[in-house]
């Protein structure tokens, strides 16, 4: 980040759901519409930091929720619906309580597949959708992770599942967040990843509650209403991706009216990370569209 690029903010926001704090980054006033990510699960918003950061030195003001899926550290009410629905609904409320209009929605992993549960449900603060490499179809999870998903359903098993992931050699192996990175995982972040969920069970209750939820034929059905989203969506995927290949890539933009579709060479499933220039490439050109 240059030095005349403010450094981004914590700020909060409470939602029927619970409070969700979130990252903002670049100008109050920009001209550009508002940039909103989604991250997956297991991970939080230091997923999109370089993105950010890129956007910010462009003008472009960006808002990066932790979204309530396992690395949170603020748990949600008790009673808080965080199906894939649910969320689409809080994501929903997060664009309303802070009046973002004409979003770049962006997603990745698990969280682009609650892009498409949020366009599904009500698109109208959205102007236009960027995905990265993520779920869709019947691809909810991707197989390479069917095991996790079926342990974190439930609450009291989350906990020894990422304890055996203190170890870094093992967090950063592909039974980890390894798999998942073309180059080396900050420790430090992965380790950050898995900490509030090992501590709070709370924080345990919240992600289990979309986990449990997850199921292929929900997100089958809402890609059968893609030809509904007419207004620009934008595919950055990486090719090098052995859980989201780039033929999943390419079937997805076939299925909206109106989709591009860029390929980042040796990117995995985090691009954000390892490829952020290229990702904010994408997301700067779909900020210059008209929704």
């Amino acid at each position: 980040m240059s030095a005349s690029t403010p450094a981004p903010t914590l700020n909060h926001v409470v939602l029927p759901q619970g409070t969700v704090t979130y990252l903002v980054a670049g100008p109050a006033d920009s001209a550009f519409p508002p940039v909103v990510f989604v991250h997956g699960l297991l991970v939080d918003s230091q997923l999109w930091t370089g993105v950010a950061e890129v956007l910010a030195e462009r003008g472009i003001r960006s808002y990066a929720p932790n979204w309530p899926l396992g690395s949170h550290r603020v748990p949600m009410n008790v009673d808080a619906d965080l199906s894939p629905r649910g969320m689409a609904a809080t994501i929903n409320g997060f664009l309303a309580a802070l009046d973002l209009t004409d979003v770049t929605l962006v997603g990745s992993d698990t969280g682009g597949a609650l892009c498409q549960f949020t366009i599904d449900t009500d698109h109208s603060r959205i102007g236009r959708l960027v995905l990265t490499n993520c779920d869709a179809f019947d691809h909810f999870p991707a197989g390479e992770f069917e095991g996790l998903i079926k342990v974190g359903s439930h609450a009291t098993l989350i906990k020894p599942l990422l304890a055996a992931l203190r170890p870094t050699a093992i967090r950063h192996s592909r039974r980890g967040y390894g798999l998942l990175f073309t180059s080396k995982p900050d420790p430090k972040v992965t380790r950050n990843w898995i900490e509030p969920a090992l501590r709070d069970k709370a924080i345990r209750r919240d992600a289990a509650k979309l986990m449990s939820a997850m199921r292929p034929e929900d997100l089958l059905d809402v890609s059968s209403r893609f030809g509904d989203f007419t207004k620009p969506v934008h595919i950055v995927w990486g090719d090098a991706d052995t859980c989201f290949r780039i033929s999943f890539a390419e079937k997805l933009a076939a299925a909206f009216p109106s989709a591009t579709l860029t390929t980042v060479t040796g990117g995995r499933t985090f691009i954000s990370m390892d490829f952020p220039e290229q990702v904010a490439d994408v997301i700067s050109k779909a900020s210059e569209q008209v929704g």
